[in-house]
């Protein structure tokens, strides 16, 4: 009989400091919090080229794929799955049941009896989740969307343009929301990236006495981790978690951000902003709306910041991340050319 061990999920949008609680988390004994692959994000819109998974076959195959892909993972999990005991753990024959049996079999690795995903954008697959017959813990991490916007901006992954940015902030924020107010309140817990950074130490204890798993001050030693460094030497978007928690790494939209891309964020998510407390800051300069004309430059200017983010992209973040974007190339060529036979 497999063993039964409980799951948090991190929901929100990246960019506001999840990395940093992942590996505070991944500190203490209790938990495997391992840098996420991203699987439900990557195969959910790829599901209907399995075809029906109650056959042997296509379940199989979904789960070759699946550890594939976390086996090439930037920062390296260290195992190497057996596709047969993957699929023995799973419940049913659906893709949130693979997820956990591999994040089952890393926890099992580690001894850890909570496997946690960090994986943020499964906060548009909660349906799928909980009908899978998985009841996480969920983290809702948040931080002021101007300055996510910003990290954006900076990063080699995600949006580049402060319209597609306010968009996806604000979605994620009130799904995020919505969902910690339906649920009882014992089974998630809303953090204030601001307030975790001041006082790292209250919010990992106010996690540790929610899911009951015990406080200990190594936690505060991430930074010396072998998770941090590895996750750190893996690109540099993450280089910041072999450094001691910055304070003062807020608010730097105000310096960094022209009027006009505050502005901009703030037409669209402005009443999101208000509602998680945070100030505006663009007044009269605010829009209701923007035209088609707008949207459609907006949208070329958000598609070109992401080619150039790549070209300027440290050779070494690429290569890092090569095996495992060109596996996901190959998918969605299969994807698309199962489609197109149907």
């Amino acid at each position: 009989m497999t063993k039964e061990l409980r799951s948090i999920q991190f929901i929100g949008t990246q960019r506001s400091g999840s990395n940093l609680l992942r590996v505070m988390l991944n500190q203490l004994p209790e938990i495997s919090a391992p840098h996420p692959p991203h699987i439900l994000q990557t195969f959910m819109p790829l599901l209907p080229m399995y075809g029906n998974l109650e056959s042997p076959g296509a379940f199989a195959q979904l789960v070759d794929d699946v550890c594939t892909l976390v086996e090439l993972n930037p920062v390296n999990w260290g195992l190497q799955f057996d596709r047969a005991e993957i699929a023995s753990r799973c419940a049913g024959k659906n893709l949130p049941q693979v997820s956990k049996a591999v994040y089952e079999m890393k926890a099992l690795q580690k001894g850890a009896s909570w496997w946690c995903c960090k994986s943020m954008a499964n906060i548009h697959y909660i349906d799928a989740i909980e009908a899978a017959g998985i009841h996480p813990f969920y983290i809702h991490i948040y931080r002021d969307g101007r300055d996510v916007a910003l990290s954006f901006r900076k990063a080699i992954v995600g949006e580049k343009h402060m319209y597609a940015l306010a968009r996806q902030w604000s979605e994620e924020q009130e799904l995020s929301h919505a969902l910690c107010a339906k649920l009882d309140p014992s089974r998630s817990i809303q953090i204030r990236y601001e307030e975790y950074t001041l006082d790292p130490e209250k919010t990992i204890r106010a996690i540790c006495e929610k899911t009951g798993v015990m406080y200990r001050p190594e936690v505060m030693d991430y930074n010396r981790s072998d998770e941090s460094k590895e996750t750190a030497a893996s690109g540099l978007m993450w280089g910041n978690l072999v450094k001691p928690v910055m304070k003062d790494n807020t608010n730097k939209f105000l310096r960094e951000l022209s009027a006009e891309d505050i502005a901009i964020f703030e037409s669209v998510a402005g009443e999101t902003l208000q509602k998680l407390g945070y100030t505006l800051h663009a007044g009269k300069d605010t829009r209701t709306n923007f035209s088609e004309t707008e949207i459609a430059v907006f949208h070329a200017e958000n598609k070109k910041g992401k080619e150039e983010a790549r070209k300027k992209a440290d050779p070494a973040d690429l290569e890092k991340r090569a095996a495992q974007d060109a596996f996901i190339g190959a998918l969605k060529k299969r994807f698309e050319s199962v489609t197109a036979n149907a």
